[in-house]
């Protein structure tokens, strides 16, 4: 069975070749346009990882990340900040929030596929 990813971001440019991307590797992906959608679909989907975003409109990716490691049914979900924010403060304050990683945009896709497939433990 493939590992399910759900991305979190609100900027179609980087939905659309991330959405290509994992689908590309074997993933079966879902896509929320925001935090508040976001965090919807994580309680329902449970997915094995979320790449999330951090600057978006209603709940920001800190919210949300916050959010899911508050809640122990949620405790198995992934989360893999990637964002625009790259200085070393959000970068502290995005692992302190509990996410598993942190990558900054503009970012290599072999990188980011590289870090998804070495948090989810294996390939798809």
């Amino acid at each position: 069975m493939s590992k399910r990813i759900l991305i979190v971001d609100d900027e179609p440019n980087i939905v659309i070749p991330l959405e290509f991307l994992m689908k590309r590797e074997g993933f079966e992906v879902s896509v929320a346009r925001d935090g508040e959608e976001g965090l919807a679909a994580i309680r329902a989907q449970r997915p094995d990882l979320v790449i999330l975003d951090v600057m978006m409109p209603g709940r920001s990716g800190f919210e949300v990340c916050e959010a899911v490691r508050s809640d122990a049914a949620l405790a198995g979900v992934r989360i893999l900040m990637l964002t625009a924010k790259g200085r070393e403060a959000e970068m502290k304050k995005g692992l302190a929030l509990g996410a598993d990683a942190y990558m900054a945009k503009p970012f290599s896709t072999h990188d980011l596929v590289a870090r998804v497939k070495d948090l989810l433990g294996d390939t798809p």
